[in-house]
């Protein structure tokens, strides 16, 4: 496990499982994007549904990072390499998540209950609970969502390779990110909400709308970061190792695994 291939795929797989992991907890947050810049809310009205505005998870600041890092990853280790990530991650997230839930269990001590009155929480447990108990429903379509939107991006940023070569890096990652987060935007809501909590269709079409809005700016704004990891993973490797890595991770048909 010596070789500079497999380090840069031990790297990149940690980061890719860190940020996942990461977003799953802290998407419990719901902050307004344009309160965060001082900026007064949008009043949108989609599907009959009003008063709309980028309310979001703050999840939102991790998944494009971890669509990035797939395409990455997708470009020099091929779609085998996402997938085992993918599901990795996935493993881990539900992992993650029997834990905190036998954490939540745990019988609290009588004075951690009001260490904080100070600060305003009065019974800490209770927000504990609150904050990292998260429903059945929303851990299932996250999950769901996660792993659809993965398998869907590498698929596509496979027929988009197939087509440009080794050219137009840009068409292909951010196309692929592009399509799956469309496709994770609604997967997720219609599963926890739609299903779970029986939101209305129309309320889960307008603010999958609204985050949809959110992650195809931010994908097209994160575009030059693809080219900059590019730059530094072929001066790490070297030019013509990373292009054969490359085209070695997409000369099978079933997409190669190897970081040898």
């Amino acid at each position: 496990m010596s070789s500079k291939p497999n380090r840069l795929f031990i790297v990149l797989g940690g980061f890719f499982v860190a940020n996942a992991i990461i977003a799953e907890f802290i998407g419990v947050k719901i902050f307004s994007l344009e309160r965060t810049f001082g900026l007064a809310p949008l009043d949108l009205s989609l599907f009959g549904q009003s008063g709309l505005s980028f309310n979001l998870t703050a999840g939102v600041l991790l998944w494009p990072v971890v669509f990035i890092m797939t395409d990455v990853i997708n470009e020099y280790f091929g779609r085998r390499g996402v997938r085992f990530l993918s599901f990795l991650a996935a493993g881990l997230i539900a992992y993650a998540y029997l834990i905190v839930l036998f954490a939540i269990r745990l019988v609290p001590a009588d004075f951690w209950i009001g260490s904080q009155q100070s600060a305003g929480i009065t019974d800490l447990d209770a927000a504990y609970r609150s904050i990292f108990g998260q429903g059945l429903w929303i851990i299932a379509g996250s999950l769901i969502a996660f792993l659809v939107g993965q398998l869907i991006d590498v698929s596509v940023f496979r027929l988009l390779r197939r087509s440009t070569g080794e050219k137009m890096i840009w068409l292909r990652a951010t196309g692929s990110t592009l399509v799956s987060q469309f496709i994770d935007s609604f997967v997720v809501l219609l599963v926890a909400f739609y299903v779970g909590a029986g939101w209305s269709l129309s309320l889960v079409l307008a603010i999958g709308v609204v985050n949809y809005i959110y992650k195809f700016l931010v994908a097209v704004i994160l575009t030059p970061v693809l080219y900059l990891l590019h730059g530094v993973i072929r001066r790490y490797l070297g030019e013509e190792a990373a292009r054969q890595l490359a085209e070695e991770a997409h000369a099978h048909p079933s997409g190669s695994f190897n970081a040898s």
